[in-house]
């Protein structure tokens, strides 16, 4: 910005995008970054167009479901994953910020900024340029270092310049970790809500601090006598994972008042529309709900899976298992699939375990850790609230010490009892 640039100029050239719409979703002001993005036209769009039409099919059923009544209950919202639909049949995915702007106490105009989720692969390429002039850098310095003794000013100089390069790429990669770990934790509920009988706790143990990771949990009211749980794992890492974590959340809360089947299913249309070309992405997921008896401290369990490492069930009489159900498809991965339920009861005391393959999968003394010595160790918590065990098992990862392959969710469900 120049001291002769005006407001409006600083409005149209900013490097996120910038629109306003009136309460009815209708455009009425939209900045030429955003346009270029989209590759739209000014006049098709203000007046024409509502936000909801720049949103893919998943963005228009998370911004009516979630988004808007966020809006008119909070008066803003912040760092919303949603994509945009391109003129060309491109998809951009986003983070989306918004406020709504009063007047004489009444609301009059929403404002949006809208920031490129991609922008974490310009912070890795900052970050490998300033490990590579680092290594530049120390080799000159080591060269310089054998030289004559009237050298010696050359290699000092060069010393320093490595060492600068070097705080230079650990600030990058602090910043780096700083933006994705904010970025991972708005993947994931900030806590777990109190459920009624039902101690509910939960997990995230991630493989890599400068890699966003695919897995996804959530615990939720789906009515007066039902709550909803899933977890899942996506396929891959990065901004996309990161996308399509999102675009599964938002799905599975929205479908949740069908059957556990049936909202895997949805899940599996929505996966499947959108990656159908191109890229494809696809995940594993357990969707349940929980039915609890205040009278006699069962819980009753539905629940239906895709292609997701069965939960273990650790009942209070001191034995646990694997439970065995008619397992659905990989989601995404077909246009169309089956997700059988699986029922249970269960009863005080016991405990249902879900997790993703990054715990059973994990390599120990170069074998894998196994489902047979994650239920030893399960046994030893029978009969114990699912915190104690979920403590366990963040102790357990802790201790493999090396780098995991992969992200680890783990939740855990325990029947309290009556009353």
């Amino acid at each position: 910005m120049t001291l002769g640039d005006s407001a409006e100029e600083v409005y149209e050239s900013a490097p996120s995008g910038q629109l306003s719409t009136a309460m009815d979703g209708t455009i009425v002001k939209i900045n030429a970054t955003l346009l270029d993005w989209l590759g739209l036209r000014r006049d098709a769009v203000v007046g024409r167009m509502r936000f909801t039409d720049l949103l893919t099919i998943g963005g228009k059923l998370y911004h009516e479901t979630h988004l808007a009544p966020s809006l008119r209950l909070q008066g803003e919202v912040s760092g919303v994953a949603l994509e945009l639909k391109q003129d060309d049949g491109g998809r951009i995915p986003v983070l989306v910020s918004s406020k709504v702007k009063y007047a004489d106490g009444e609301p009059v105009l929403v404002r949006t900024t809208v920031f490129d989720a991609q922008i974490r692969r310009t912070y890795e390429e900052e970050l490998l340029r300033g490990r590579r002039t680092a290594e530049t850098a120390q080799q000159v310095a080591e060269s310089a270092q054998s030289d004559a003794e009237d050298a010696r000013g050359v290699a000092e100089a060069a010393q320093r310049v490595a060492e600068a390069a070097q705080r230079q790429a650990e600030a990058d990669r602090r910043q780096l970790q700083d933006a994705l770990a904010v970025l991972q934790q708005s993947l994931l509920p900030a806590q777990l809500p109190e459920v009624p009988g039902v101690e509910a706790a939960a997990y995230y143990h991630t493989a890599s601090a400068i890699q966003l990771g695919g897995d996804f949990y959530d615990v939720f009211a789906v009515d007066r006598e039902r709550w909803g749980f899933f977890l899942g794992d996506v396929c891959g890492k990065g901004p996309e994972a990161a996308a399509v974590t999102s675009l599964a959340r938002y799905t599975l809360r929205a479908a949740a008042l069908h059957d556990p089947g049936s909202a895997l299913a949805t899940l599996n249309a929505v996966l499947n529309e959108r990656y159908a070309t191109g890229d494809p992405r696809y995940c594993t997921a357990i969707f349940g709900t929980l039915i609890p008896d205040p009278t006699t401290g069962q819980v009753e369990v539905e629940f239906a899976s895709g292609g997701h490492p069965p939960p273990l069930l650790i009942c209070a009489d001191g034995t646990a298992g694997f439970l065995p159900s008619a397992d659905g498809t990989l989601i995404g991965i077909l246009p169309t699939g089956e997700f059988p339920p699986t029922r249970l009861r269960l009863q005080p005391g016991d405990t249902l375990l879900l997790y993703t393959d990054g715990l059973t999968e994990a390599r120990v003394n170069g074998d894998y850790y196994g489902e047979n010595a994650l239920r030893t160790l399960a046994l030893q918590y029978a009969g114990a609230p699912a915190g104690e065990l979920v403590e366990a098992l963040s102790d357990l990862l802790t201790s493999f010490g090396e780098p995991l392959a992969d992200d680890t969710a783990l939740l855990a469900l325990s029947a309290l009892g009556p009353g």
